[in-house]
C-alpha cells in the first residue's frame, strides 16, 4: 500500500514538472515573439526550466527507478494537457496536433 501511494505520488510530481516545463515553454513563446530579444529569453526560460525539471525528477524518483518512470509518465500526461489547452486556446490549429512533431 505504502509503495503504491509512492508511486501515485512520484506521478503527481511528474505531472507538476510537466506542467512548469511546458507551461513555462507556452509562456516563454508567447513572450519571446515580441520580445526585443528573444534569443535571451529562449536561452534563459530552456535552462532555468531544464534545472527545475532536472532537480524535481532527482528529488522525486529519490532513488528508485519506479518512482522515475511513474513520474516520466506523469511529465509525458501533462505534455498531453498542454498541448490540448493550448490548442483549444487558439481555435483548434495548433502544429503539433495537425500532423507537426509529435
Amino acid at each position: 500500500m505504502r509503495e503504491t501511494l509512492l508511486l501515485v505520488l512520484a506521478l503527481l510530481g511528474g505531472l507538476a514538472l510537466g506542467i512548469v516545463f511546458f507551461g513555462g515553454l507556452w509562456w516563454t513563446v508567447q513572450r519571446g515573439v515580441s520580445s526585443k530579444q528573444p534569443a535571451l529569453w529562449f536561452f534563459a526560460s530552456l535552462m532555468l526550466r531544464t534545472a527545475i525539471v532536472v532537480a524535481g525528477f532527482y528529488f522525486v524518483m529519490h532513488g528508485d527507478w519506479r518512482r522515475l518512470v511513474s513520474s516520466l509518465f506523469g511529465f509525458i500526461l501533462a505534455r498531453l494537457c498542454i498541448v490540448r489547452l493550448t490548442s483549444t486556446a487558439f481555435g483548434g490549429r495548433n502544429q503539433m496536433t495537425e500532423g507537426g512533431a509529435v
